[in-house]
């Protein structure tokens, strides 16, 4: 089964807010779903969390050698592209791309053997697993009517972050904390998400350990991202120290990137992102050296239905798995697949057992979010 095209869909008209100081418009294009065909009509969908000019460019750089290669070979194939593409690539856009091609090669070959990645990534430690809503803080009114509207949706766990928590004082971040925790009870999860990769982050390991300990009152399952995330000599000082677990490492791409963090312990959690670190294959690869340290992993999820999809696969197959973030509200995620994902009254995902993935996307939903595509087919 060879590869014979490949198709590149940017998402625009949906686009969630980041968080980041200028703001998203819902036209931006964050997001850009691949869909890798075969010469026997099997298809599977990748997703980037990256542009689509960004990809089309990456895809053109790597088609060459893409092109005729086996379409169930996901590891060979994406470590190839990997290695061919060294000194344009090595991390960036092209690493981007290389992930969701990697992912809609997973799809593909899980298809091709009738079988759910999860179970051609190792088997299935679980069919279910808790989702938490990621949204962004807000002024404190405006954020407790995001949480109530969050539960009501059925989240049992909710991550805030980025914009305004620890742009103004100490004194209105536990404002929004103790809001946070007062409008939800007790009953439901509350992670903070600082946001330490927006630019220029101001703040440093005395800002980060204090800040912890005010998240301890509250009792705040993580605290991420509370510094730059090249700061590793600051994340091991702060893990070692913070009496609330450390989460980082979404921005990392490749398996030697998150390396030393793993192995220095410089967080609690790791968090790497199938859609722009490498795709399943090295997140697999990660996790595994993440459980060999004792460290946690949860998959950053910033992103669309495919990526979700292949989150959902990826902590079936981990053995200490307990989340998957789930970005909401989100029309990339609640529209684009042909059957929705849906939280039972527990508070869980179902992980799919289809082939494959386990999802697919309707085409005329997609189109309204991406009206323009660029296909690469061998001639």
């Amino acid at each position: 089964m060879k590869i014979v095209e490949v198709e590149v869909f940017p998402l625009t008209g949906a686009t969630v807010d980041g968080g980041w100081p200028q703001g998203h418009e819902p036209q931006e294009n964050l997001h850009t779903l691949v869909q890798v065909r075969t010469d026997e009509g099997i298809y599977g969908w990748g997703s980037c969390f990256t542009s689509g000019t960004l990809v089309q460019g990456a895809v053109a750089l790597l088609w060459p050698l893409l092109r005729g290669q086996s379409a169930v070979e996901p590891e060979r194939v994406s470590e190839m592209l990997r290695q061919s593409s060294f000194w344009q690539g090595r991390g960036g856009a092209v690493e981007h791309a290389i992930s969701g091609i990697d992912i809609a090669l997973w799809d593909i070959m899980g298809k091709a053997c009738r079988q759910p990645v999860s179970r051609l990534l190792g088997g299935n430690y679980r069919q279910r697993i808790k989702p938490y809503g990621s949204i962004l803080f807000d002024e404190p009114d405006a954020l407790a009517q995001t949480l109530e509207t969050t539960v009501a949706a059925g989240f049992k766990a909710i991550k805030m972050g980025w914009r305004p928590f620890g742009r103004r004082s100490r004194k209105f971040d536990e404002l929004l904390v103790k809001t946070a925790r007062q409008t939800v009870g007790d009953s439901v999860e509350l992670m903070v998400d600082a946001g330490g990769s927006e630019q220029f982050w101001p703040h440093g390991t005395n800002w980060a350990r204090e800040t912890a300990r005010m998240l301890a009152n509250y009792d705040i399952t993580w605290f991420e991202e509370p510094l730059p995330p090249d700061d590793i000599e600051g994340y091991i000082e702060l893990t070692r120290s913070s009496p609330v677990p450390i989460s980082g490492c979404e921005v990392l791409t490749r398996r030697q990137a998150f390396q030393p963090w793993i192995e220095r312990r410089a967080v609690d959690i790791i968090q790497p992102d199938c859609t722009k670190n490498g795709g399943l294959t090295e997140s697999r690869r990660i996790a595994a050296l993440a459980f060999d340290h004792n460290v946690t992993v949860v998959p950053h999820g910033w992103n669309t239905a495919v990526g979700l999809a292949a989150d959902l696969q990826f902590s079936a197959a981990i053995p200490v798995a307990r989340y998957v973030e789930y970005l909401t509200p989100c029309l990339y995620i609640d529209q684009l697949t042909t059957q929705p994902f849906v939280i039972d009254n527990e508070g869980l995902l179902t992980i799919p057992e289809l082939p494959g993935l386990g999802v697919d996307i309707d085409a005329s939903r997609l189109k309204q979010y991406s009206a323009a595509s660029t296909v690469f087919r061998s001639k």
